[in-house]
């Protein structure tokens, strides 16, 4: 490893012109990186208000969204806008929430909620928010446990144990939740340190009607009409520490908050938002995009594409299964339709081929220097090698995993460990006793209890016939061979079979089971002996997978480090920002339109006319509440209104964020919220891969929207009076004196 000294220098050489729009950023370095660009562009608060330790400043309202206590990452962001911790986000980041609170009688998901006092707020369980207490740069005392006669894997065991180490030492005995990550491929590292509160209660949601209009359709599409959002609070104990759920716990007195502007953008205006963005892959070589393209995404959208086709069917004429899969549809619907625009627009735009062009001058570099040709020379046909070993083993992994997941395959998995004991000569009696008496741990009820047998059976129908396109019977599990031969070579019948004959499509018969397992039965059991072929069959792609995937992460390291070295000769004034890892970052843009092909232009805004427009009455996606068509046909939008008299739903702008900055505020240069950002658009859905600042466009929900559906069509006043509102006065009209 190269000495520290040589590392800094290499950094600070990189400190130079910073481009707008591009970039999320961490807040520690904004003011020696980005203020005196964001000054010029509209920023209008100081470096201290935006990011401080020591004082409140404007990171205290941002808020990540995650599971439990300790999280090392968030599905989505959400930020402070009063003074009792009410917490806004998108309506699709607080789904799965609402969906678990609804029943057929309290149908939240489609009908709406609205507590009008605390004591109406309903705890969404297993949601918490994480505020960040501080940052600090530990890449000297991570990297400094690494030395030269370490292989890769004995630097990754010591990097590991630095980290744990660092990590506790910074928790003050579990009170904070500190995560250390690493950055630009493992060369940089730094330690976030959290304030973690687990009692999060939902305040206020629209019906999915309005939260989640367009539906699938719509998603990553401009122009927009959707209302995504929902409203939570954060509660503390007395003394404003985390606490598990009490009925004594209080509203949270946060450090700031939000205020909030009706004045609405005009192009041009600068934006910033400030979120946890999840993953991006900026640095991602031409192979790792041909990799994705033409192999991993096909396959995961193929499959969860027919998943969701079938919860479609049912979720449609069905109440009650709508609620039972509202959140897992919404959450493979996203990814599938993700997938699907990467690759679409990775292929359209030429991204690969970008980056082919730009790994040709990196090595035309390296190829100049005999020094660099000895730690650099090889990595790229590295990469290109082990790309293509994952191609190979991708088919033979994936589509039998996928499978194996499904009902009754994913019940059967319960039972392996107390087979494999039950089965074995080594084990004695009293082993297999203690595997049968562990049986009794599995909560079969909360297996079935958010499924459907009916949605279960045609989506194994659905999967089942993909698998079967992929492979020739021969390579198939001999089980399955003989299931085929059974059923004329008719996968759905294989399906059909192994879902009506297995004792693990069903509770009751899987609880009978419990009461007398028998190894013997297993031995019979159809969906048991599908699920040991699968995993026979996978197993023989996981060693290649795994060792490729070392190899490239090895390999991706050392790209990195010497990209990073590349710029810093060949173009000094290039600012290199690390890939997100759902870490607090700030992007800073403007509000902008843009134009999607020849002879198309999008406006900047969209308005609540486009939902008369869409409007398809008892449609799965395009229906709407009759309160809210009321309201904009009579165009009744009191104080939100536009100064045309138009309602703004949703606006575009220049931000570069990625997934988890869902529900992060968007704001303008005083630090007032302006909407919150929810989406990304379908022409730049290679940017998580390559920036595209002339198609890359934030999707924001218009706060003055929110704020409509909360006071006018729902007449919450009561979460109104909390929120701090401001509005510019209008300009006096001059009049001239009459000479």
């Amino acid at each position: 490893m190269k000495k520290l000294s040589v590392f800094f220098a290499i950094i600070f050489a990189m400190m130079g012109i910073v481009r707008a729009d591009e970039g999320m950023w961490l807040p520690m370095f904004v003011e020696r990186l980005n203020y005196v660009d964001m000054q010029k562009m509209g920023l209008q608060l100081t470096p201290e208000e935006l990011y401080s330790i020591n004082n409140s400043s404007l990171k205290d309202a941002i808020v990540g969204l995650s599971n439990g206590a300790h999280p090392r990452g968030f599905f989505c962001t959400g930020e402070i806008v009063s003074k009792n911790s009410l917490l806004f986000t998108n309506h699709h980041c607080g789904y799965s929430s609402i969906a678990a609170l609804s029943t057929v009688e309290h149908d939240y998901l489609n009908e709406g909620f609205w507590a009008r006092s605390f004591e109406e707020e309903l705890p969404a369980e297993g949601v918490s928010a994480s505020f960040l207490v501080r940052m600090e740069d530990v890449t000297e005392a991570i990297l400094g446990v690494v030395t030269d006669d370490m292989d890769y894997m004995a630097q990754q065991q010591a990097i590991n144990a630095k980290i744990k180490e660092l990590e506790e030492a910074a928790s003050e005995d579990g009170k904070l939740n500190p995560v250390i990550k690493g950055f630009f491929e493992g060369n940089e590292y730094y330690m976030f340190v959290y304030k973690t509160y687990t009692d999060v209660r939902l305040v206020g949601t629209a019906p999915q009607s309005i939260g989640k209009f367009g539906g699938d359709t719509d998603n990553w599409m401009w122009p927009r009409h959707t209302g995504d959002f929902s409203i939570f609070r954060v509660y503390a104990d007395e003394n404003g520490e985390p606490a598990e759920f009490n009925e004594n716990n209080k509203p949270l007195t946060p450090k700031h908050s939000l205020p909030i502007s009706l004045d609405g953008v005009q192009p041009d205006d600068f934006t910033m938002i400030w979120g946890f963005p999840g993953s991006t892959e900026r640095y991602m070589t031409s192979f790792g995009i041909n990799y994705n393209v033409d192999v991993f995404y096909p396959i995961v959208y193929e499959v969860f594409k027919a998943e969701t086709d079938v919860m479609d069917e049912y979720m449609k004429v069905d109440k009650n299964i709508n609620i039972i899969y509202a959140s897992s549809k919404a959450g493979l619907a996203n990814t599938w339709k993700n997938f699907e625009g990467q690759i679409t627009m990775l292929r359209k735009n030429k991204v690969a081929e970008r980056k082919a062009a730009l790994e040709a001058d990196f090595a035309e570099w390296v190829n100049a220097n005999e020094e660099r040709q000895a730690e650099y020379g090889e990595v790229l046909s590295t990469l290109d090698d082990m790309y293509s070993m994952l191609s190979e083993v991708a088919a033979g992994l994936f589509y039998p995993n996928f499978l194996a997941q499904l009902y009754p395959m994913g019940t059967a998995t319960e039972f392996v460990q107390y087979y494999q004991i039950a089965s074995s000569k080594e084990s004695t009696k009293e082993d297999k006793l203690a595997a049968a008496e562990a049986l009794k741990e599995i909560d079969v009820d909360a297996l079935f209890k958010d499924t459907d047998p009916r949605v279960q059976k045609d989506m194994l129908v659905a999967v089942m016939k993909i698998y079967g396109s992929k492979f020739e019977a021969d390579e198939c599990p001999a089980f399955v061979q003989k299931l085929l031969k059974k059923n004329k070579g008719s996968w759905e019948a294989v399906a059909n079979y192994i879902y009506d004959n297995s004792m693990f499509s069903q509770a009751e018969t899987m609880k009978a089971f419990i009461e007398k397992p028998s190894v013997g039965k297993l031995r019979k059991d159809p969906a048991f002996l599908m699920l040991g072929g699968l995993m026979n069959q996978l197993y023989g792609s996981v060693p290649g997978y795994r060792m490729a995937n070392n190899e490239i992460a090895q390999a991706d390291h050392l790209f990195v480090k010497g990209l990073r070295e590349f710029y810093a000769e060949t173009q000094p004034e290039k600012v290199l920002y690390p890939d997100a890892n759902s870490t607090l970052r700030m992007s800073y843009g403007s509000v902008k339109d843009y134009q999607p092909a020849d002879a198309i232009s999008y406006d900047y805004v969209c308005t609540a006319n486009g939902i008369l427009e869409k409007y398809i009455p008892g449609d799965f996606e395009f229906d709407a509440p009759k309160e809210l068509l009321d309201l904009i046909e009579k165009k009744d939008f009191g104080q939100y209104a536009d100064k045309n008299g138009e309602l703004i739903t949703c606006f575009l702008s220049t931000n570069d964020i990625t997934g988890g900055n869902s529900g992060s505020p968007i704001m303008n240069g005083k630090g007032e919220l302006l909407g919150l950002a929810f989406d990304g658009n379908w022409e730049a859905m290679s940017g998580d891969v390559n920036f595209e600042p002339k198609l890359q466009r934030t999707i924001n929900v218009d706060i003055r929207y929110v704020l409509f559906i909360i006071d006018k069509v729902y007449g919450a006043t009561n979460l109104i009076d909390e929120l701090e509102i401001h509005k510019a006065m209008p300009e006096p009209i001059r009049v001239e004196e009459v000479k």
